[in-house]
Parts: structure tokens; C-alpha cells; sequence
């Protein structure tokens, strides 16, 4: 019987154990996609509480707290942090099987050096001893990015944000990480969504253009891409509940959003055409300028009526949406093909019945110059876990290519995140490890460790146009 969460946690076998402590362990993070807060890595956030920096805006915790059973005073609400903590240390043993109980102590051990299994019985030495190392100057953001060799951070940013601290944070030599933002216009894509209006008024303001018309949107958004390119991003990304391809016409297109700019009511057809012109627009636009698109398709999106009008949306209330999705992306990538205009693009999905045919999409796509042009995207959400994660390498690696993969994002809103990327490379030496193990792939460590540091890091290095300094 192996100890809990030893050094060969997760290691079953010789060549796993070689392939993660002699290749992978070390290597520097680049963190491509993740939702971190610019303010607080430009303020060097120092946090107040192991609630304040483990619970606060962690949709996973949240949803696992109310399936124990909850107050939602002690989720979101007015509770008290130490009250929030001990709701979490009691929730945390029916945790197990689940991920979190593994990155709960993966985050004890590597970011507080604490060993103990989280409990009731243990939250007082826990909580003790965690806001003690919390009220240490050497535990801000910047400290953690530092400790934990996070090389580069793409934060998620709208369209019409100022970029101030990423402004800010630039003129710092203190952070030693560099931080850049992505490009992320939802808002403007999702005509049928209330507040769209009010969205494009905002975003006129930024971009210093009068948005009268569909032909001003898309200059609008052209305008943006250029400031959010001056800032240093090389990346954009798209939340979409369904990725939607219909032929349509630039004429179509602006007669769709003269009318939802007037508050009128648009079909499903029209709605799809819209999102179809501009996403196509948008792709292109990140091809002329070299940088990559990300495409997260498959969240259904604040499903509890009564709990979306009590706490707002992003409340840990989505979850996968099932609907056909092999037609319309090849007709995407191939609409942005056509003209050699298709952008580097990786695609992630929520709903694990979409990954072969992912896989297999993305092969019809490669391009010379670019190893690995089109990416399947890294288990993504409710994939992000020990079995997800291995789900998405075998069927790239038996469809596609695993050793041209860019690897393991955060997607987190949280500092202790960074242990993720831990428990991916584990997960990753271990697989390659069993097929070492079982004769599969040769016991060359040399080449088979290399294919391991591509996949942790230098295949992003070399995928996205980012230039550090």
C-alpha cells in the first residue's frame, strides 16, 4: 500500500517516477489561460485569509459546499471567514474521488508545507498555521508566481477594459512573470444576451468610435485588437455555449444587429448568423497579426433561475451542454482556411463525447510552419481531472499528435492554483510511463523525456508569438 500523496504520488511505475522527477518537476510554467485578477498581481495582493485567497470566487468549492449541504451564507454570503473555512474543512472528506480532494492537499503541502489531512478535527492547526504563513511578506502574488517559476501569465480581459494594470504591472521590475492580456469579446458576439446594447455603448467608449452601424462594431473591434496587441497580447479567447457556422452575408449581418440594437427580437437563425460573420471577422483578424484563438465550446450557463437572480451569473451554475458539433467547426476552420486566413486556434470542449471527433477536426487543418497548427485543448473544466486529463491525451495521441501538445492551463481564478500544473505533469509522466512499462514505447529517456518538457512547456513557448521583456 502506497503512503497518501508521497513523492511518487500518482507514479505507478519506474519510468513514470524517471520521466516526472528527472524531466517534468522543474520545468517553468506557462500559464496561457487563466482568469487571475491583473489588479491584485499589479497590487501585489496580500491576502487577509487562507477564505480570502482558498474560497473566495472558487465556483468548484462552491458547488461542493452546497452538495454537502451548506448555508449559502457560508458559501457567497455574509458569513464570517473562519465560519467559511470550517464549512470547508467539514465538506472536505466527502470531497473524496473528487479532484479537489487531491488539489486541497496538494495546495496544503506545496504552498503551506501542511501534511495534515483537512478536517473538522484538523481546521484549527490548519487555519492557524495557514494565516500565519499568509501574514508573511514573502506570501503576495508576485511571491507566488515566483516560487512556483510561473514564466508567463495570460490573464482573460474584455474588449473594452483600459488594460491599466497590466500598464501597471509592466513598469514593475518587481514581478519578474510576465503578464500579458487576452482578448476575450463575448459581450460582442452574444447579440441575443440581455445587456448587449448597453455593452456596445461601453464599447464604443473605448474605442473612441461611434458605433452606429454593424461596419463600426467591426472596426470597433479591429481598434481594440490593435490596443490589446500594443499591450503585448497574442491571444484571444471565446466562450461559447454552442459554436454555431451559417452562411451569411456582410448585408445579413448588419441588418441583424441594426435590429437588436433596437431592442427587437431576433430568430434563432438570425442569432446564428450574426455570431457566424463576426467570429469569422474576428479569426481573421487575429491571423493578420499572428496571434492564436482560443475556443472553449460546451457551458451551459447559469442553469438556477432563483440562484442567477440572487448571486449573479458565474456563480457555479453551469455545467456541460450535449448538441452536434462536427459540422459546424469544420465548416468554421475551413471557412478560415479557404482563404489562408485561419488563425493558430485551439479548441477546448466541456462534453468529453466531442473529444475523438476533435481530434480527428483538427488533423483536416495543419499548416506548414506551425508544429501542431490547430490544438486539442487541455481537459478542460469538469475535464480537468485524473481521468479527463487522460481521456484527452489518448485520443489525441490516437488520432493526432501528443508530442506537438501546448499542455496544461490553470483556468483558475486562483493564486493556489499553480499546484495544477503538478498534478497534469504527473498525470502526464505516468502515462507515458505505462506505455514505457508495458513495451509500447521505447526506454529512451533522452527522447521521451524531451517529448515530456515539450509538452509541460517549451511546445507553448514556441506555439504562441510572445516575446518576453
Amino acid at each position: 500500500m502506497k503512503p497518501f500523496m508521497d513523492e511518487d504520488f500518482l507514479l505507478d511505475y519506474e519510468s513514470s517516477r524517471i520521466l516526472y522527477h528527472e524531466f517534468a518537476k522543474e520545468m517553468p510554467i506557462f500559464d496561457y489561460h487563466c482568469h487571475l485578477s491583473p489588479k491584485e498581481i499589479a497590487e501585489n495582493k496580500q491576502f487577509r485569509s487562507l477564505t480570502e485567497i482558498w474560497l473566495n470566487g472558487d465556483h468548484y468549492k462552491w458547488r461542493a459546499l452546497r452538495a454537502n449541504g451548506v448555508d449559502e451564507d457560508l458559501i457567497t454570503g455574509n458569513g464570517g471567514d473562519r465560519e467559511k473555512f470550517n464549512a470547508w474543512a467539514e465538506t472536505m472528506p466527502s470531497c473524496l474521488g473528487n479532484p479537489l480532494y487531491h488539489w486541497t492537499h496538494l495546495e496544503l503541502k506545496r504552498y503551506f508545507g501542511i501534511d495534515l489531512l483537512l478536517s473538522g478535527e484538523t481546521a484549527d492547526e490548519i487555519w492557524e498555521h495557514g494565516n500565519a504563513m499568509l501574514n508573511q511578506n514573502d506570501f503576495s502574488a508576485h511571491s507566488i508566481l515566483k516560487k512556483f517559476n510561473v514564466e508567463v501569465v495570460c490573464t482573460t480581459d474584455d474588449p473594452a477594459d483600459s488594460l491599466e494594470y497590466h500598464k501597471q504591472i509592466k513598469l514593475n521590475p518587481g514581478v519578474e512573470t510576465e503578464v500579458l492580456p487576452t482578448f476575450r469579446p463575448d459581450k460582442a458576439i452574444e447579440i441575443g444576451k440581455e445587456g448587449f446594447t448597453e455593452y456596445i455603448s461601453k464599447l464604443s467608449s473605448a474605442s473612441g468610435l461611434e458605433i452606429a452601424s454593424y461596419k463600426n462594431l467591426l472596426q470597433a473591434l479591429e481598434n481594440r485588437v490593435d490596443f490589446f496587441h500594443e499591450a503585448g497580447c497574442r491571444i484571444s479567447d471565446h466562450g461559447l455555449e454552442q459554436l454555431f457556422y451559417e452562411q451569411t452575408t456582410f448585408e445579413e449581418a448588419s441588418a441583424i444587429f441594426e435590429k437588436g440594437m433596437n431592442g427587437q427580437r431576433l430568430s434563432f437563425e438570425e442569432e446564428k448568423k450574426y455570431k457566424t460573420y463576426t467570429l469569422i471577422h474576428l479569426g481573421k483578424l487575429y491571423h493578420s497579426r499572428g496571434w492564436a484563438m482560443q475556443l472553449h465550446i460546451g457551458a451551459l450557463r447559469n442553469n438556477n433561475e432563483r440562484m442567477l437572480k440572487k448571486l449573479g451569473p458565474d456563480s457555479g451554475f453551469d455545467s456541460m451542454k450535449d448538441f452536434e458539433l462536427a459540422g459546424p467547426l469544420n465548416q468554421f476552420l475551413n471557412h478560415l482556411d479557404r482563404d489562408s486566413e485561419l488563425p493558430k486556434t485551439i479548441i477546448y470542449n466541456l462534453n468529453p463525447v466531442h473529444n475523438e471527433m476533435i481530434a480527428s477536426a483538427i488533423g483536416n487543418f495543419q499548416g506548414a510552419g506551425t508544429k501542431g497548427k490547430v490544438q486539442f485543448g487541455s481537459g478542460w473544466w469538469y475535464n480537468d481531472q485524473k481521468d479527463g486529463m487522460i481521456r484527452q491525451m489518448k485520443d489525441l495521441a490516437n488520432i493526432g499528435f501528443i508530442s506537438h501538445f501546448v499542455g496544461m492551463v490553470t483556468d483558475s481564478r486562483s493564486f493556489l492554483s499553480y499546484t495544477r500544473h503538478e498534478y497534469f505533469r504527473r498525470i502526464l509522466c505516468n502515462l507515458i510511463g505505462s506505455w514505457i512499462h508495458k513495451g509500447e514505447a521505447p526506454a529512451d529517456y533522452e527522447w521521451m523525456g524531451k517529448t515530456v518538457q515539450d509538452i509541460c512547456y517549451y511546445n507553448a513557448r514556441n506555439y504562441f508569438d510572445i516575446k518576453r521583456g
